[in-house]
């Protein structure tokens, strides 16, 4: 399913779903120069300054980080494109069964370049499921097979899946794996080892996260149904943001009364209903302001980045990473150090100027009209 998300019967773009996905992979390139890590470095370290850029660091375990919000963001996101592209192929005279052997193939793919990443990362053949793409090619198959339901049976699934994740978590009686939120000592753990013979030490992320996190890709389906129905434009401000509101609320509710708490790394059900609320009021205040309200002179830079927005992840985590990265920094360092720069200075702006490079390769593919589809 492409990327483009016209709205029926009308030439015009969402473009407020266009700067939701855009400002998302705009994030993840600044991430990929590894900007982020040196502004919680010395000097800002320790400063008022740390804890904001803090705040661009996924949390420990337990809590909600800005960033924790990002790859929940990015599963919303596709899921809104859903509705759009699945009209856009039928007007176009694709059949339902082919459109459903392009998702499975999509899918495919999609798992193919999250082991690939990892392979990667670890500068060998390995088979890891951690990756956000490993992770969507499970919950945009979800989300499509539920996509021809009414909403109230989609958000009934979404919630299903939310409860069956919780009680694994908690009543799994294995030993040494029956600590439903213990790092590393939880149902989601196990499931890793059955699943890929390891689990991830430290990092406590497990593979099963795409069952929970469905919910996710999921509203992100509803949401795409309500923006594409003929409902008033306000009407449809109000039901996305009251319903961000209330799942925001009962997410945060769950962990406050220590019911549930919010750990991104397991996907709790109380992390995606507070991160799938945020979801919902981002997207709900981006379609008033830009597509309601028009004020939309600004959000070109940020449509640019995310217009081939899974080519530029991959761009980032193989060549950026693991080449521009160091190739940037000879010239960066090199010059600076004649000037007499601080090594924080020289980190900085290698990360600017890595950043510069992928923002204009963005630009360019853009401007000549070259988008890679899978």
């Amino acid at each position: 399913m492409t990327e483009n998300n016209q709205i029926t019967g009308s030439n015009s773009r969402l473009l407020s779903l266009d700067f939701f996905r855009g400002i998302t992979m705009f994030l993840l390139v600044a991430e990929g120069t590894a900007l982020w890590s040196v502004l919680v470095k010395e000097p800002i370290a320790g400063t008022f300054l740390e804890p904001f850029f803090q705040q661009f660091h996924h949390h420990p375990w337990n809590g909600l980080r800005f960033w924790d919000l990002i790859q929940p963001f990015f599963m919303f996101i596709v899921g809104v494109a859903m509705p759009f592209s699945y009209v856009k192929r039928l007007k176009r005279g694709d059949s339902k069964k082919q459109i459903t052997r392009h998702i499975i193939q999509r899918c495919i793919i999609l798992l193919a370049f999250g082991v690939g990443l990892h392979c990667g990362y670890n500068k060998k053949l390995v088979w890891e499921l951690w990756n956000v793409l490993s992770q969507l090619s499970v919950t945009i198959l979800i989300a499509y097979f539920l996509m021809r339901f009414n909403w109230t049976i989609q958000i009934v699934a979404s919630f299903v899946l939310l409860i069956v994740t919780e009680i694994a978590y908690r009543y799994f009686p294995v030993e040494g794996f029956n600590q439903p939120f213990v790092k590393d000592q939880n149902f989601g753990s196990w499931m890793d080892l059955i699943l890929m013979g390891k689990i991830n030490n430290g990092g406590g992320w497990v593979a099963i996260n795409c069952i929970p996190t469905s919910a996710h890709t999921i509203w992100g389906v509803v949401a795409g149904q309500l923006l594409l129905s003929n409902k008033p434009q306000i009407n449809k401000f109000k039901i996305l943001l009251l319903s961000g509101f209330i799942i925001l609320f009962v997410g945060y509710l769950l962990d406050r009364t220590s019911i549930t708490p919010i750990i991104k790394r397991i996907s709790t059900s109380s992390f995606v209903m507070a991160s799938g609320g945020w979801a919902l009021i981002v997207l709900a205040f981006s379609y008033w302001i830009i597509d309601i309200k028009k004020i939309n002179g600004l959000i070109m830079p940020f449509v640019i980045f995310g217009t081939n927005s899974i080519f530029i992840y991959l761009f980032f985590n193989t060549i950026g990473m693991q080449w521009l990265n160091d190739f940037v920094f000879i010239f960066t360092n090199g010059i600076l150090l004649w000037l007499n720069a601080s090594a924080f200075l020289i980190a900085t702006i290698t990360s600017i100027t890595i950043l510069g490079l992928e923002g204009y390769l963005c630009y360019y593919l853009y401007k000549k009209r070259i988008f890679f589809r899978i």
